[in-house]
């Protein structure tokens, strides 16, 4: 199903107002349609949710702008309108979830997409209806003025929807705990104020014999496991509420949901774990065994008998992200576990972006300017919501009390810049050296930040005697006298 309009503006020819404004300024006295054609095969679409605008350049087809419904069929059949109109490549703009099916469409049919961000083609005032946005992505893409966003190879998508789904699921059985605790707060039952967490070992135990009828307290309090710090007595106290039966129905409910989840989250691990497993390995362990870990956190763990980051089906996540990158990625601070998400948000193909520079500046961790008449007139960090970027400043943001070279340059910053430029800051380090280790294969090396550390005391030791030498003083250094 299609529609065609005739006639339809031509924002190539010269009656467009594009280039006049600030922003449609590309040069001294050179106006947007001026610019040579560099994509001759460019296609523009506007996607909607129940249809979608399709614009080709105006000598390939009678009417150049077509409407078709989002059916399968219908895409399919724009995909082949597109091939017979000689379009390799089209762009369209991101638009919630609608442009995957389109996207998968076009590059099934030898159509080459460009999905590009709404901020970097707006239209000029007083045409920005869908007719006319589907032109006017068409005529930017063939002058060469968008630039695709970028998305990771088929199979890594596919673990970033399966990673994300799990981030959702982890996020709904978190709003159940909350329901369980408010269940237990309106009877007065303060047993999630006595121990540490609800759904361990204990609190299920007691939730589960309260859901099966149990209510004296002293029973209850029973079921405390060994290494719970609370005593006996303090727990029997607090399981003495009052047993009203619509909250004993809610959190009856609650504790289902949370239980359904909780199968839910496993079994999308399990399928996780599977497309981890079908990626050909970067480095087998057992040819180039992994690096010594420096970290010392796990040594109370190790003495306990128990290993850290496996899992009861042996999923060893060091181990498996050491064959995935090639490199041994969680010794990098605050990293630890979020290497399988970095890998489904950026993949392990670091060509994509030419620099570290340019990587940091797609995850929005490097300042941005807006500069006019050769006067800066803003500037700060886009305002992007990059999940990768975020991903790194939560790992800068766990650093506060790490003892490493890493968690002395966040409080550094955070005495001269303040916490939130800090975080950013230190993100961007960690973002740099994730790039450095998967592009060049080299394994952390924090014997490098000794190196700076003796510069910058250097710098710090030449800016007091700068200073000293200002003021008309002279610095001396203090001779350490010989140990008696």
């Amino acid at each position: 199903m299609s529609h065609q309009k005739k006639n339809p503006p031509n924002f190539g020819g010269k009656t467009t107002t594009a280039g006049k404004g600030k922003r449609g300024r590309q040069g001294k006295g050179m106006c947007l349609q001026d610019r040579p054609i560099l994509e001759a095969n460019a296609a523009g679409i506007d996607i909607g949710a129940r249809e979608i605008f399709v614009a080709v350049p105006p000598d390939r087809d009678e009417h150049p702008v077509r409407v078709f419904s989002t059916f399968t069929e219908d895409l399919q059949k724009m995909a082949e309108w597109l091939v017979s109109c000689g379009v390799t490549t089209a762009a369209m703009e991101s638009t919630g979830v609608y442009w995957i099916p389109l996207y998968d469409v076009l590059e099934r049919g030898g159509v080459k997409p460009c999905l590009v961000d709404a901020r970097g083609m707006k239209n000029v005032p007083g045409r920005r209806t869908d007719w006319h946005e589907c032109q006017w992505l068409q005529f930017l893409h063939s002058v060469g003025l968008l630039r695709a966003a970028f998305r990771p190879d088929g199979e890594v998508c596919a673990v970033r929807s399966l990673l994300r789904h799990r981030a959702e699921l982890v996020a709904i059985t978190c709003q159940h705990i909350q329901h369980m605790h408010k269940a237990l707060t309106q009877m007065n039952v303060q047993i999630q104020h006595v121990i540490s967490d609800i759904t361990g070992v204990t609190g299920l135990a007691i939730v589960d014999s309260i859901l099966d009828g149990q209510r004296d307290p002293a029973v209850l309090a029973k079921l405390r496991d060994p290494h719970i710090k609370a005593s006996e007595e303090t727990i029997r106290k607090s399981l003495v509420g009052n047993w009203r039966p619509e909250h004993l129905f809610t959190l009856q409910q609650s504790r289902q949901s949370y239980q359904h989840y909780q199968k839910q989250i496993i079994a999308c691990d399990a399928e996780i774990e599977k497309r981890i497993a079908a990626f050909t390995p970067w480095v087998d362990p057992e040819l180039r065994p992994l690096p010594p870990d420096r970290k010392r956190k796990d040594r109370g763990r190790k003495k306990r008998g128990r290993t850290k980051n496996v899992d009861p089906q042996g999923f060893d996540l060091r181990t498996e992200s050491y064959q995935l990158f090639g490199v041994d990625l969680t010794q990098i601070p605050g990293l630890m576990a979020m290497v399988l998400t970095l890998f489904g948000e950026v993949g392990r193909d670091m060509s994509r972006w030419p620099t570290a520079g340019h990587f940091v500046s797609w995850l929005g961790l490097c300042p941005d300017n807006d500069i006019s008449g050769g006067r800066v007139l803003w500037r700060g960090l886009r305002k992007v919501k990059n999940r990768a970027g975020q991903l790194f400043r939560l790992a800068a943001f766990t650093l506060h009390h790490d003892q490493t070279p890493l968690g002395d340059y966040l409080r550094r910053m955070k005495s001269k810049i303040g916490p939130k430029a800090a975080t950013t800051a230190t993100a961007h380090k960690i973002a740099i050296i994730f790039y450095t280790m998967v592009k060049n294969q080299v394994e952390y090396d924090a014997t490098i930040w000794a190196e700076r550390d003796a510069e910058r005391e250097k710098r710090f030791e030449a800016r007091l005697k700068r200073q000293a030498h200002q003021l008309g003083y002279q610095l001396v250094p203090i001779e350490e006298k010989p140990a008696a």
